[in-house]
């Protein structure tokens, strides 16, 4: 069931999502050659602590996961997709890293994800990223009142495949709001036309997920929480909280 919000919901969602904001500011800023994901991590969890605000991710156990999730962030290193463990690995030159995180504030949620590259890039890794974020921004320009939820995952699902790159079935975005994951689900590859009726006080979390292969293909790592690209591809990941408003669409978890 949707949970529509209120003017006054949406403007405590968007301090929620301003700490999001900060929390990747600051790891993505300490993420350098010779870092530690754990670090990120500790980086991000004194980001939720100064702003007096929860974590939505630490503890979290849907129901494919073996274990509770033992971190404030998600840092997903070359062909991890999504869901990677923030450990002991270190940050070498040419990693492309994704950082998905949240924040809960005064009872709200806000949701984020920023991919990049430590040290050099290389060329390909660097086209993946941008077209990541451009899929996102597609995605969000057709999150208006009017508009389906299969205009948002035809958005996001044309930037992808234009460029070239796959695309993680059965992964996307989500609603959001006083849980991490509320109705309805936002696909990253759909028709036009179809599904759900975009409504003011809907907010959603819309969140690209693009396979440099071009191939669609996934496993769970080891953990029960990583997921892998097939072939070993490298794999990019951006996302946003949005509130959908007579007015257009709002991004929350910016700055």
């Amino acid at each position: 069931m949707v949970q529509l919000k209120t003017d006054t919901s949406i403007e405590a969602m968007r301090k929620a999502g301003r700490v999001v904001a900060q929390l990747l500011t600051a790891a993505r800023e300490a993420a350098a050659v010779g870092v530690s994901l754990r670090e990120l991590d500790e980086v991000a969890h004194e980001v939720l602590r100064e702003a007096s605000a929860g974590s939505p991710f630490l503890n979290y156990r849907p129901h494919f996961a073996p274990t509770p999730f033992p971190g404030v962030i998600c840092a997903s290193v070359n062909d991890a997709i999504v869901h990677g463990i923030p450990n002991d690995l270190r940050l070498r030159d040419g990693d492309l890293v994704s950082i998905d995180a949240g924040a809960t504030l005064d009872g709200w949620c806000g949701d984020s994800a920023i991919s990049f590259i430590v040290g050099r890039p290389r060329p390909a890794d660097t086209r993946l990223v941008e077209t990541a974020f451009e899929a996102l921004e597609a995605g969000i320009a057709a999150a208006v009142v009017g508009n389906r939820i299969g205009d948002i995952a035809h958005a996001i699902g044309t930037v992808c495949r234009t460029a070239g790159y796959g695309i993680p079935d059965g992964f996307g975005g989500h609603g959001i709001g006083r849980s991490m994951h509320e109705d309805p689900g936002v696909p990253n590859e759909g028709r036009p036309g179809r599904g759900m009726p975009l409504r003011h006080g809907m907010v959603l979390a819309i969140e690209p997920m693009l396979i440099g292969s071009g191939r669609d293909e996934y496993h769970p790592d080891r953990d029960g929480w990583t997921l892998r690209t097939n072939d070993g591809s490298r794999a990019a990941h951006a996302e946003h909280t949005v509130a959908i408003t007579n007015d257009g669409p709002r991004i929350l978890t910016a700055l």
